[in-house]
């Protein structure tokens, strides 16, 4: 079969199409036969060797976690999946997913049936962007209806679905994005609009109740000073460490999540029905073909892309 590998850590030409044994299912496990993976940060931070962790070591590596198929063949012990089921899902994370290939084993409860009202490359933009979203939102947080919610990089994976999401929950939603995204992020609805290359946005928002910051350093520091005291703070990108949780909760009142996503099949399917009740849509910006895995690395690297980027791996879906 054809899998995107990369032999060493470093830029986006180290992913390469290779021919490799198909993998076969454990007792736990069904065989899909991958038609598009979605692209996610996570995907080029690894390829990077930004993590000195050895879970990511191990080299030859199958990039990706998110992955929409059908199943080819199942393991003994599974009960929940038949072969022809369309599936999707996030898995094995934080451990390899492999997701970047024609065929790839998944764990049998870490995928549910993929949404009817999606083909498969709408499907596999949903999993990691929806969990994450999910779980900052109404895990690590309650948002609810009444809630004032600041949501930074609203149009990208994450955002533009934790803006849905928050607007499902009664949430009032502002949203922070270059301009040339406010009229999709308008459609999606948001309530207030900055545009962050023009507008400071502690300038112009304050009295927030949760921020969901996508984009860490500075932006995690000035978010503090426009929450509410006893506001939550989540932030995605980099665990904040002791000293900087208490300076925050000491000098603003507020209180920092962080937290690293992992597979949940009970979430996604609650998710799912929200898509296919049409309450919220997954946006895909571009697709590109498995072989160009590495020109899809070097898009998504650029930090604007627009909703998803996914692999569509075969051209003709089961939808």
């Amino acid at each position: 079969m054809n899998a995107i590998r990369a032999h060493e850590f470093g830029d986006p030409d180290v992913l390469a199409l290779e021919d490799v044994s198909q993998p076969e299912p454990a007792a736990d496990e069904a065989l899909v036969r991958v038609h598009a993976a979605s692209v996610n940060p996570i995907d080029w931070i690894v390829r990077r060797g930004e993590f000195d962790d050895p879970i990511w070591a191990t080299r030859p590596w199958i990039p990706g976690w998110d992955l929409s198929g059908v199943v080819e063949s199942i393991g003994s012990d599974v009960e929940t999946l038949s072969p022809h089921d369309a599936v999707h899902g996030m898995v094995r994370m934080p451990r390899s997913g492999s997701t970047y290939a024609e065929y790839a084993t998944v764990p049998a409860d870490e995928v549910v049936r993929k949404p009817a009202s999606l083909d498969h490359v709408g499907a596999a933009a949903v999993p990691m962007v929806g969990l994450t979203a999910w779980r900052a939102l109404f895990e690590e947080v309650s948002v609810g209806p009444g809630d004032r919610v600041l949501i930074h990089a609203a149009a990208g994976g994450v955002g533009h679905v934790a803006v849905q999401l928050a607007k499902e929950a009664g949430a009032t939603v502002v949203g922070t994005a270059s301009g040339n995204n406010e009229r999709f992020l308008r459609d999606l609805g948001v309530d207030e609009f900055v545009d962050y290359r023009i507008e400071r946005f502690k300038a112009v928002v304050d009295d927030v109740d949760v921020v969901l910051d996508g984009v860490g350093g500075d932006t995690l520091e000035r978010s503090a000073e426009v929450l509410v005291e006893g506001g939550d703070l989540v932030t995605l990108p980099v665990e904040p460490d002791a000293e900087q949780r208490d300076r925050l909760r000491r000098e603003h009142g507020v209180e920092t999540h962080w937290f690293s996503v992992e597979p949940d099949a009970a979430v996604l399917g609650e998710i799912d029905a929200l898509v296919d009740e049409g309450r919220v849509e997954p946006v895909v910006s571009e697709t590109y073909p498995l072989a160009e895995a590495a020109a899809a690395h070097d898009e998504s690297e650029t930090g604007h892309v627009r909703g998803k980027l996914v692999l569509d791996v075969r051209a003709e879906s089961d939808a």
